[in-house]
C-alpha cells in the first residue's frame, strides 16, 4: 500500500496537467461509443478564428462547456463535443497582407491562386497553436472529429446551401448601399461595423439658389466632402420655413451642379437648418430617398477611400484630406458660414478598425424575413431557450428589425461564391461542382471572383460538423445538440442565423439552450484590454497558479446577469483552495495505508459522521440543481464552503481523534467514511478541476474506475439524510465559534486551555450537548467544567450567547480585564467611527446611481457587518462591566 503516500507534500499543477491530458486523450474517453444505449449529450464549440490567440473570455467559454461535457460523461451520457475553428477571411486574409507588405508585396502581385497558397500555409502553422492553448484548458472535445470551416465537408455544406438558398429565389444579387471597408476593400453586413462616438463638426454651407445666387439655402453637414456628389436637398412638407421653396433649384457649391429641393417626411426639421442635402451614393438614408424620387447616383469616393474622377480637383485625394481642402475652398469662395462642435456615431470596420464608408457596389444578398419568422417562432414557443432568459430581448429586438444579408466579400480567403457567369450569353446560375461551360448554351463561364461572409459557414456549424449534407448517424444521433455556450456580443452574428439555417435544413432547432457567458472585466470593472495594460492572459496564469485555480476561479465568479470582474486575488483564493483539498486529500490518505473496506450502512456511526454524510447527501443534491440551472458560480460556492468549512476544518479535525487514539473498529469506520466523502468530493470537483482531481484518484485504494473522467457521478442516498444530526452539530460549532470569539477578543492566548460553563436553554437540548462536549473541547481548546440548565453565571467570566446556549468563559488568571476593556472600548469606538463613514456612503445618492452594483452591495454588506460586530462587542464589554 505504499503508493498510497505518494501525493507529494506540496500540489504542483504543471507536473500534471499535461500527464493527465494525454492519458485521457490515449484511452479515448473524450470520444462517444456511437451504439452506446445511453441517451445522447452534444455540444459545438463556438469555433475561434484559426487567427486567434487565446484570451480570458475563450478561457471563462471552455471552462463552461467543459464542465457541462464533464458532467454529463459522469451522469452516463454519450457525449459528443465537437471542436473545431474558423477560416476567419476578413481577419486571417488581413494578416497575411500584412506580412506580404512586410517584403513590398500585394496580394495582387502575387494572383489569386499563389497567395491562398500562402494563407493555407499559414493556417497549417498557426492552427495548431490555438488548438494546443484549447487543449492546455483541459477541453475535454473530441478531437478525432476536430472541424474547420474551410474544409472538404465543410465546404460542400456550403455549397448547398448556397445553391438551394439561389434557386429558391432567396438569394439575390443588387446595386446597393453597403458599409464599404477601403482598407480591407469589401462590404460589411451591418453588424460587422462597430460604432462609437466621435467628436467631429457640424459645417453650415451655403447652396446659393439658381434664380438669385445672392440669396441661399443653409445646409449643416458633418462630410463635407461628399457634398460632391450632391444631387438634390430636402425638407420636410409641413416645415412651414421652407413650403414655398419646394420644386425650386439651388447650385452645387464648388461645383455649379443644379440640385432640385424636394420634399420627404424623412427630413428631421430639428437637425441642423432642417435642410438636408442627398447623396444617395455615400448615405444609406440618401439612397432610399434617391430611389423613392427617381434621383442620380454620383459616386465621388471610391474602394480605396480615395475621392474618384468625379470630384474634380480633389480626385487622388484621402476623405480626410478631401474634407480638409473642401472646407479651405468654402471658407475662400465665401461658401461657409459656421463650423460647431458636434459628437456622434460613427461606424468603423470590426476587424481593422477603419472607418467604413457608405459604398453602391453590386453584392449578394440572403433574403432574411422569410428565415427570421419560424427563428422567432421557436424561441417564442421555447423550443429554443436563452439563459439568462433576458437575451432573448436582444434577439427578439434585432430579429423584428432583421435587413436582409449581405453575404458576399471582396476578398479572396473563403467560400468563393458558387455563381457563375456565361460570358456568351449572360446566363448567371449557381452550382455545387465546377463546370467547364455554360449548361444552357456551351458558352464559356467564369466564377464570380467575391466569397461569402465567413458567419455564412459558421451558420451552419451545428449540422454540417455531423457530416450534413449526407444523413450520417452523428446527424441522426446528436442533432439537434443540447447547448450551445457564447457570447452576447454574437447573439447576431452566430446565435440567431444558427437558429434560421438549422431550421430551414433541419427541420429543428441546432440547440435547445443557449448559455450567454458574462463579460470578464478587471478588477475594477473595466473591460480587459492592451490598450489600458489590464488584460491577464489566461496561460501565464496558468503557469503561475495552475490550469485547476483558473478554471475554478471562472466558474466561482459566473453568476447570471452579472459581469466577472476578476483579479490575480481571486485567483490566488482559489489556488488556496487547491492546495487546502491537496492537503486534506493527503492526510486522507496517509490515514488508509491499512484501509480495509466496510459497509458503511452497517458500522456504528457517531454524531459528526451522521452529520457531515448528511450534509454530503445534501450537496450532492444541490451541485445537481445548480447544475441544471447552468448556476456555475453557485456550484463553486457550495464546494468551496463544504470542503473548506464542513470537511476541512470540523470533519478532519474531529476525525483525528478516531483515527489516531480511537478502537480498530473506530478506525475503520472513520477510514471508511472518509473515503467516501472524499471520492464523492472529487467527483463534484471534477467537472471544474479536472486534473488535481484525477491525480488525487488515482491514489484512492479501491477506487470504482481507472479514470475520474468515467467514474459515475454522485447521487444523493436519502438513508444518510439526519436532519437532526445537523441540528445538533450546527448547535456545537455555534458554540465553538462563541469560544473563539471570547478568547479571540480577551487576546487570550492559542495555548491556553480555558473553562467553559455552558448553560442550556432547556433540557431538550442535553442529550445531543453531552455526545458533543468532546467535540467543543477539542476544537476550542476548553474544558467544559460545567453544563446544564439555569447555571449560574461563575464570577470573572465573560459571557457569549447563542441560540440555545450562553458560554461562560472564566477569564481569571488569563487576562487582565481592566486593560481588555480598555482596549475593547478603543476597538468599538473606532468601529463607531468606521461605520458612520460606510453609513454616509451608502445613504448618499449619487454614489449609489453611479457606482456599480456590486460594489453598492458590497458597502450595505459591509455596513450590516460593522453593526453586529459593533452590538457583539458592546454586549461582550456590559456584561462584564456589570459583573
Amino acid at each position: 500500500m505504499d503508493r498510497l503516500l505518494s501525493l507529494p507534500r506540496v500540489f504542483e499543477p504543471e507536473k500534471i496537467e499535461e500527464k493527465w491530458y494525454s492519458f485521457w486523450e490515449e484511452k479515448g474517453y473524450f470520444s462517444p461509443d456511437i451504439d452506446s444505449p445511453h441517451p445522447p449529450f452534444s455540444m459545438v464549440i463556438p469555433p475561434p478564428n484559426v487567427t486567434g490567440y487565446l484570451h480570458m473570455g475563450h478561457a471563462l467559454n471552455l471552462t463552461l462547456q467543459d464542465i457541462l461535457a464533464r458532467w454529463k460523461r459522469m451522469e452516463g451520457k454519450k457525449v459528443l463535443w465537437v471542436p473545431g475553428t474558423d477560416h476567419a477571411g476578413i481577419a486571417t486574409q488581413n494578416v497575411v497582407e500584412k506580412q506580404l507588405t512586410q517584403n513590398g508585396l500585394t496580394r495582387h502581385d502575387l494572383g489569386r491562386e499563389k497567395f491562398l497558397e500562402k494563407v493555407w500555409q499559414w493556417k497549417e502553422d498557426y492552427h495548431q497553436r490555438i488548438v494546443n492553448q484549447l487543449k492546455k484548458m483541459g477541453a475535454s472535445c473530441d478531437w478525432s472529429r476536430e472541424r474547420f470551416t474551410m474544409d472538404e465537408g465543410l465546404s460542400r455544406a456550403v455549397k448547398e446551401v448556397f445553391v438551394r438558398l439561389f434557386e429558391e429565389g432567396l438569394i439575390y444579387q443588387d446595386e446597393y448601399i453597403v458599409h464599404w471597408c477601403p482598407r480591407c476593400e469589401t462590404a460589411l453586413a451591418d453588424i460587422e461595423v462597430e460604432y462609437s462616438e466621435n467628436s467631429s463638426h457640424l459645417y453650415y454651407v451655403k447652396y446659393p439658389f439658381k434664380e438669385n445666387p445672392n440669396e441661399y439655402l443653409l445646409v449643416a453637414t458633418t462630410r463635407p466632402e461628399t457634398m460632391l456628389g450632391d444631387v438634390a436637398l430636402a425638407v420636410h412638407p409641413q416645415d412651414e420655413r421652407y413650403q414655398n421653396l419646394i420644386g425650386k433649384v439651388v447650385l452645387l457649391p464648388l461645383v455649379g451642379r443644379e440640385l432640385p429641393i424636394i420634399a420627404d417626411e424623412y427630413v428631421d426639421p430639428q437637425f441642423g437648418t432642417g435642410v438636408l442635402k442627398v447623396t444617395p451614393a455615400h448615405d444609406p438614408n440618401d439612397f432610399e430617398l434617391g430611389k423613392k424620387h427617381q434621383l442620380p447616383l454620383i459616386k465621388v469616393i471610391d474602394s480605396k477611400g480615395k475621392m474618384n474622377q468625379e470630384a474634380g480637383v480633389f480626385a487622388g485625394l484621402s476623405r480626410e484630406e478631401a474634407r480638409e481642402k473642401i472646407i479651405q475652398e468654402l471658407e475662400k469662395n465665401n461658401y461657409l458660414e459656421k463650423i460647431e462642435d458636434y459628437n456622434h456615431s460613427v461606424g468603423r470596420c470590426y476587424r481593422c478598425d477603419t472607418v467604413i464608408e457608405p459604398f453602391v457596389s453590386k453584392q449578394w444578398f440572403v433574403k432574411m424575413k422569410e428565415l427570421a419568422e419560424p427563428a422567432m417562432r421557436a424561441v417564442k414557443e421555447g423550443k429554443v431557450s436563452f439563459v439568462p432568459e433576458r437575451w432573448s430581448r436582444v434577439y427578439f429586438e434585432w430579429m423584428n428589425n432583421i435587413r436582409d444579408w449581405c453575404v458576399s466579400r471582396q476578398i479572396w480567403w473563403g467560400h468563393r461564391i458558387p455563381v457563375f457567369y456565361c460570358r456568351l450569353n449572360g446566363h448567371v446560375f449557381a452550382r455545387t461542382d465546377q463546370p467547364d461551360s455554360c449548361p444552357y448554351c456551351g458558352g464559356p463561364i467564369e466564377q464570380d471572383p467575391d466569397v461569402l461572409d465567413t458567419w455564412f459557414s459558421s451558420a451552419l456549424w451545428p449540422f454540417s460538423t455531423l457530416g450534413w449534407p449526407d444523413e450520417t448517424e452523428e446527424l441522426a444521433i446528436f442533432y439537434p445538440t443540447d447547448v450551445l455556450v457564447t457570447g452576447f456580443d454574437i447573439i447576431f452574428f452566430w446565435v440567431a442565423r444558427m437558429i434560421m439555417m438549422g431550421l430551414k435544413f433541419m427541420n429543428e432547432v441546432p440547440f435547445h439552450k443557449v448559455y450567454i457567458t458574462p463579460l470578464v472585466r478587471d478588477a475594477e470593472g473595466r473591460k480587459m484590454s492592451k490598450s489600458l495594460g489590464n488584460a491577464l492572459d489566461p496561460l501565464e496564469v496558468a503557469k503561475e497558479c495552475g490550469i485547476d485555480a483558473l478554471r475554478f476561479t471562472l466558474a466561482w465568479l459566473t453568476i447570471q446577469g452579472r459581469d466577472i470582474n476578476l483579479s490575480m486575488k481571486r485567483i490566488e483564493a482559489s489556488r488556496n483552495f487547491m492546495n487546502k483539498l491537496w492537503n486534506a486529500a493527503r492526510f486522507g490518505l496517509m490515514n488508509m495505508e491499512d484501509f480495509e473496506q466496510v459497509d458503511l450502512s452497517r458500522q456504528p456511526l457517531d454524531l459528526k459522521d451522521r452529520w457531515i454524510l448528511s450534509r454530503m447527501q445534501s450537496v450532492i443534491a444541490r451541485v445537481k440543481e445548480e447544475l441544471d440551472q447552468f448556476n456555475f458560480g453557485e456550484v463553486a460556492s457550495l464546494l468551496y464552503d463544504f470542503v473548506w468549512g464542513e470537511f476541512c476544518d470540523w470533519y478532519l479535525e474531529w476525525s483525528k481523534q478516531d483515527l489516531y487514539q480511537g478502537s480498530s473498529q473506530e478506525k475503520i469506520k472513520t477510514q471508511n467514511v472518509l473515503k467516501y466523502l472524499l471520492e464523492n468530493i472529487l467527483k463534484l470537483l471534477h467537472p471544474i478541476i479536472p486534473y488535481i482531481t484525477e491525480e488525487i484518484w488515482q491514489n484512492i485504494p479501491l477506487r470504482e474506475s481507472e479514470s475520474i473522467m468515467v467514474a459515475s457521478w454522485p447521487e444523493p442516498r436519502g438513508e444518510w439524510v439526519d436532519s437532526s444530526a445537523e441540528k445538533a452539530v450546527e448547535f456545537v460549532q455555534r458554540i465553538i465559534r462563541e469560544i473563539r470569539y471570547l478568547r479571540a477578543e480577551l487576546a487570550i492566548g492559542p495555548q491556553e486551555t480555558v473553562e467553559v460553563v455552558i448553560n442550556l436553554s432547556d433540557n431538550s437540548l442535553s442529550g445531543q450537548f453531552a455526545e458533543s462536549i468532546g467535540y467543543i473541547e477539542r476544537l476550542a481548546k476548553s474544558v467544559v467544567s460545567e453544563w446544564g440548565v439555569a447555571i449560574t453565571r461563575p464570577k470573572g467570566a465573560a459571557i457569549s450567547r447563542t441560540k440555545g446556549a450562553d458560554i461562560y468563559l472564566k477569564v481569571e488568571g488569563l487576562a487582565n480585564l481592566q486593560e481588555e476593556m480598555a482596549r475593547l472600548r478603543k476597538k468599538i469606538e473606532n468601529l463607531e467611527q468606521e461605520f458612520r463613514r460606510v453609513e454616509t456612503r451608502v445613504n448618499n445618492e449619487a454614489f449609489r446611481q453611479r457606482a456599480p452594483r456590486e460594489v453598492v452591495e458590497k458597502e450595505t454588506r459591509r455596513l450590516e457587518e460593522i453593526a453586529r460586530e459593533r452590538e457583539k462587542l458592546f454586549d461582550l464589554v456590559e456584561a462584564i462591566t456589570i459583573q
